[in-house]
């Protein structure tokens, strides 16, 4: 649960509304995904404090609690907004668990050099091997590549890098990845309903909004509840992973988040009819994203997978004490 109380998390909230109204209209997404670093926007996020949000205060951060870090997070998610937000919130977490400063500037993260998000616009890149973590200044950009959404996926020849010792480094990376993830999805769901609720307020056929019909308004009631499950999912994983992540709480939640990102993209495209297909309507900016973001970090077939082995392991025993945190 987030630390800040109700007020201020609104204030933090309408915070990040004005910044994405005054800096990321649509021109500047369509720039960013052909290729333009928002220069502007991130600039404003890192001067209001969310570039650094996820950080402990001890290791540079404004004093928040990670959970109203990744109320933020969300928030950004549900805006579209173009910038590596995460992925330099993942590369504080694992600086500081390896105990390295973190630089200022947008920062990325990668394993081996493949598909690194943003690895062109970043300044620093952590580079994390199976038990340690490194810093690197900007590599070399070998190849680019985006991925659905249009954000920047490249490849990065990696130079030698001085490395802290992190046990299980790589799967803490996989998990960091898999929570953040969530939590954009789950924003990004919480504006994909918002727009299909509009639309069928507005889109007016046989003489009444569309969302009077019976067959629309259950569209809209399994998209309402696929999104509540993401939120709920997201917030539980974001709750039991503030020191550290929870692999049975991320992998419920990016299990669940990805199911409902498919089924709920799929709705909202259904209700928006032809009209949701274009790129004149926001739309694609939010379901474009889902549909990427999912597959990052881990498809939810794979954190099934994980859930069962875990459960499995564990023995039948330990099922409810683990469904239940007794």
């Amino acid at each position: 649960m987030s630390a800040v109380p109700q007020d201020m998390q609104q204030d933090l909230l309408n915070t990040i509304d004005r910044v994405a109204e005054a800096h990321c209209p649509k021109s500047v997404r369509e720039s960013a995904e052909a290729g333009e670093w928002p220069a502007a926007l991130w600039k404003e996020l890192d001067r209001v404090g969310l570039v650094r949000s996820a950080l402990p205060e001890e290791a540079g951060g404004p004093g928040l609690e990670f959970a109203d870090a990744m109320v933020a997070l969300r928030r950004t998610a549900y805006h579209a907004l173009p910038v590596p937000l995460a992925e330099t919130m993942i590369s504080g977490r694992m600086l500081v668990a390896a105990g390295l400063d973190v630089p200022e500037g947008a920062l990325t993260v990668t394993a081996d050099g493949r598909r690194v998000p943003w690895g062109g616009q970043c300044a620093h890149v952590v580079v994390v091997g199976d038990d340690d973590v490194g810093l690197i200044d900007k590599p070399e950009v070998t190849l680019v590549e985006k991925n659905l959404a249009g954000e920047p996926r490249v490849q990065l020849g990696l130079s030698n890098s001085k490395r802290r010792k992190l046990p299980g480094a790589r799967e803490r990376l996989l998990l960091e990845g898999a929570l953040m993830r969530s939590v954009q999805m789950a924003g990004a769901l919480e504006r994909v309903l918002a727009y299909a609720l509009g639309y069928a307020s507005e889109r007016v056929q046989f003489g009444r909004p569309i969302g009077k019909f019976q067959a629309v308004q259950h569209l809209l009631a399994v998209l309402a509840g696929q999104a509540a499950a993401a939120s709920a999912a997201a917030d539980a994983a974001v709750e039991a992973s503030a020191g550290a992540p929870d692999e049975f709480a991320i992998a419920v939640a990016k299990a669940r988040v990805g199911e409902a990102a498919g089924k709920g993209a799929e709705i909202a495209h259904q209700v928006h009819g032809a009209m949701g297909f274009t790129r004149e309507h926001n739309l694609h900016y939010s379901t474009r994203r889902l549909w990427s973001w999912r597959d990052e970090f881990g498809h939810e077939a794979h954190w099934q997978m994980r859930l069962g082995r875990l459960v499995a392991a564990r023995g039948a025993d330990a099922l409810w004490p683990m469904l239940t945190r007794t």
